[in-house]
């Protein structure tokens, strides 16, 4: 019976589904995060009697046919581009993004990478890194006798000392923007890297050309809505409890099926 392999891809694509949303709630904490939903296409269909071909009987077209479905496949796990809600932290060197854009760092490999967390840091030499040690490019180093630092909505980034009223210029920020976001391939570590799909990075100043603006002092919240997540689960646990029940129904139809005398 088909009906075994048909409820089988169900369990199968139900458990991914559960899948993606354990790991969307493992992740309702991370800074700049944003949900993920997994999605289903059906599988090919097995004609066996197509719709307007001619009756051998009586010489009528066929309305409609007969297509027995194959059962549903994974069609792709997309990531749902939404602004996080704002936290104040009150460092420094924290710095949220108010809509589209990336900052770009450098891999120890020297590829480039994009992360929309913002909870930066300062290496041992002054330069300004990521919780893991990557460099934000373009690199920016923070004298060790600054007082204060301070970036501006457009990325400049300025150091005060205690000689001067004045802050010091030291270098400004960029963002990047990709044509296709959702082509982007998560590497784990908040950050993402370029693909085919998403298109080279279009690197330009925060608030222009349609980028976000950046805020310094808060970071930006995971986007997971944990309500809807939760209901989310339940509906893929019941749709994989149905998926057993056929398989079980169809194994008791197949036993019937055996004993017949």
């Amino acid at each position: 019976m088909r009906a075994l392999k048909i409820a089988a891809t169900g369990m199968t694509a139900q458990q991914m589904r559960v899948e993606t949303i354990s790991n969307n709630l493992a992740n309702m904490n991370t800074t700049g995060y944003n949900a993920r939903r997994a999605e289903f296409a059906d599988l090919h269909y097995q004609q066996m009697a197509r719709a307007g071909a001619v009756n051998a009987s009586d010489g009528t077209v066929l309305p409609t046919g007969i297509q027995l479905g194959l059962g549903v496949r994974p069609a792709a796990v997309t990531v749902q581009l939404e602004q996080g809600a704002l936290s104040a932290t009150g460092s420094d060197l924290d710095v949220a993004i108010e809509g589209r854009g990336y900052l770009e760092v450098t891999q120890p490999s020297g590829q480039p990478a994009y992360t929309r967390d913002g909870s930066l840091k300062r290496s041992a030499e002054g330069l300004i890194v990521t919780s893991d040690g990557f460099a934000v490019s373009p690199e920016i180093t923070v004298p060790d006798d600054a007082r204060s630092i301070s970036i501006n909505a457009s990325g400049e980034v300025y150091a005060y000392f205690d000689d001067s009223p004045e802050g010091q210029l030291l270098g400004e920020f960029a963002l990047a923007s990709f044509s296709n976001a959702k082509g982007l391939e998560a590497i784990g570590g908040n950050l993402f890297k370029e693909t085919e799909a998403s298109g080279a990075p279009v690197l330009g100043t925060p608030g222009e050309d349609g980028l976000g603006t950046l805020r310094q002092g808060y970071l930006e919240d995971s986007s997971v809505d944990a309500v809807r997540e939760v209901t989310e689960l339940i509906e893929a646990q019941r749709g994989y409890e149905m998926n057993a029940k056929v398989i079980s129904a169809v194994d008791q139809m197949m036993s019937a099926t055996t004993q017949v005398r």
